[in-house]
């Protein structure tokens, strides 16, 4: 299985299949709920490990796990999902102007409407899960491009702001600025977004091979502390 490669048509409904069982708590994500967590997650300020998004996915209590079959069928399942995390990643890193989000859509009086609902819930609880770091977004000029994810996303909204998203009509306008804002909120992101791996600061100077040695013998460092050991 390489991790570059996209999802087929077969993987996806495969995975599909599986988040919708009874394998899966009621809080699991579907498809279109993974894709806004996954982007999310793939867009944000901070590298975050799988270990540590992937629990939330399941919906079960205490971050627990599916009760899979066996070794091999989580195998398949996680990596199936750790391709659909990579093929979001790849879209944004090489073709951003092709990503779209996996948006539903529904019909309504003879016309198509967009549901993003439950992929805007999927994007904000990829936020939640660094909360903290996003905040400067939120104080910056782009934060308007929030707006629609918490509208439609947000587990509670204010009482005054249901008008907003009281009718398939208005969510489908949501949804609309929504998929505008993605490119301008990974743009933000982008030259800011750190690593999840913590770097180690070294405290005091690195001492150089030709530097006298701190150790107060006088001799250089090379010749001192620095001096490879002698082999008897």
């Amino acid at each position: 299985m390489h991790l570059d490669q996209p999802l087929s048509d077969k993987e996806f409904n495969e995975l599909d299949k599986f988040l919708m069982s009874d394998r899966v708590g009621d809080d699991g994500m579907t498809m279109d709920a993974l894709h806004g967590y996954l982007t999310a997650i793939a867009i944000g300020p901070e590298v975050i490990p799988m270990a540590e998004w992937l629990p939330l996915v399941w919906g079960l209590p205490d971050d627990g796990e599916p009760d899979f079959k066996n070794e091999k069928e989580m195998e398949r399942i996680t990596g199936l999902i750790a391709r659909f995390m990579n093929e979001i990643a790849i879209t944004f890193e090489v073709a951003p102007q092709e990503f779209e989000p996996l948006f539903l859509v529904t019909e309504q009086d003879g016309k198509e409407l967009i549901d993003g609902e439950t992929w805007a819930w999927g994007f904000w609880e990829g936020m939640q899960l660094r909360d903290e770091a996003w905040q400067p977004i939120r104080d910056s000029n782009v934060a308007p491009m929030l707006r629609p994810i918490y509208l439609l996303g947000a587990e509670e909204i204010e009482e005054e702001e249901m008008v907003l998203v009281d009718t398939p009509l208005k969510c489908h306008k949501l949804a609309v600025e929504l998929e505008a804002a993605i490119p301008e909120i990974r743009r933000f992101w982008a030259p800011l977004r750190k690593s999840g791996i913590a770097t180690v600061k070294r405290e005091t100077p690195k001492v150089g091979r030709n530097d006298v040695c701190d150790c107060g013998s006088g001799k250089k460092y090379k010749k001192c502390c620095g001096a490879e050991p002698t082999i008897h």
